[in-house]
């Protein structure tokens, strides 16, 4: 049986679902996967250089990263892909039997896909939205927003140089007015049919929400890329105005997909997916509860 040794590097990544996804679609194709966790919280002093030295040369096929590693992996590569390159993000890295690392951002199609089946192309198409948050997550979503037919995108972060270079990157490969940084984010709302949060603010160990409710609507849509908690303080507020909402669930799970494909070759069950990604997430929240 061919062994897959696969892993995730990012900060506050214990109650990732990954190591259930990616083990799960192992089991199904015929090959024994092992998913392992490199929190940088944990491991402490411990660079993403010197980590992803040490996945390649124990022999790993790849791994995922995630905040707050998936813009400063880039230079760190031995060759990047071509949209992984245009979005100035990555998620995944392969590892070749000699070792070289090849990044892939599978963030892109996870949340065009989640956000198809979740609320719908008619709600973006010609329409303006706001995103909150211009890290790599956020870098991510915009693109994928733009593949999915948005007019104009206000982007909002905290730091807001960041916004503002993913503007500009935005409006130079999609032209001219079609993205703007924003401070205020209520007068954003205000022309906008939804928003995105980006940020990992919601998080299990990061709690709070993004933005302030007050400028959001019932007419709004709202997506979050959050799904440790399932449902986040921000998705639980707007739904509760009776907004049109997507949690993290299904990006989750597309771009897990499309990583899958990436390490071993092999397309997984989508819809095995999902089913262990309910499991899971079930199993997570009743020990969460219980701890509480």
């Amino acid at each position: 049986m061919k062994r897959v040794l696969v892993g995730l590097i990012g900060a506050n990544i214990q109650k990732s679902l990954s190591p259930a996804l990616q083990e799960d679609a192992c089991v199904a194709a015929g090959m024994h996967g092992h998913y392992h966790l490199m929190d940088l919280d944990v491991l402490t002093g411990r660079s993403l250089n010197s980590l992803l030295d040490a996945v390649r040369a124990t022999g790993f096929a790849g791994v995922n990263v995630t905040y707050p590693c998936k813009e400063a992996v880039l230079p760190l590569l031995d060759e990047v892909s071509a949209e992984a390159r245009q979005i100035g993000a990555v998620n995944t890295v392969t590892i070749d039997r000699n070792g070289r690392t090849a990044g892939y951002n599978t963030d892109r199609i996870g949340f065009r896909r989640a956000f198809e089946d979740a609320i719908g192309r008619g709600a973006i198409v010609g329409k303006t939205a706001l995103l909150v948050g211009a890290g790599g997550a956020g870098r991510a979503v915009s693109f994928a927003l733009f593949d999915l037919g948005i007019d104009v995108l206000f982007v909002h972060d905290k730091d807001a140089d960041r916004a503002h270079r993913l503007a500009c990157t935005l409006v130079s490969q999609f032209g001219v007015g079609r993205s703007k940084a924003v401070t205020e984010v209520e007068s954003a709302l205000f022309s906008a049919a939804g928003l995105v949060n980006a940020t990992p603010v919601g998080m299990v160990g990061m709690p709070g929400i993004p933005i302030a409710l007050g400028g959001i609507q019932a007419r709004h849509w709202v997506a979050d890329v959050i799904y440790t908690p399932l449902e986040t303080e921000l998705v639980a507020g707007v739904r509760a105005k009776g907004c049109k909402v997507m949690g993290g669930a299904g990006m989750c799970v597309h771009q897990a997909a499309e990583s899958f494909r990436l390490f071993t070759g092999h397309s997984p069950d989508i819809h095995r997916m999902r089913r262990t990604f309910a499991e899971a997430a079930a199993l997570r929240d009743k020990t969460l509860a219980e701890a509480g």
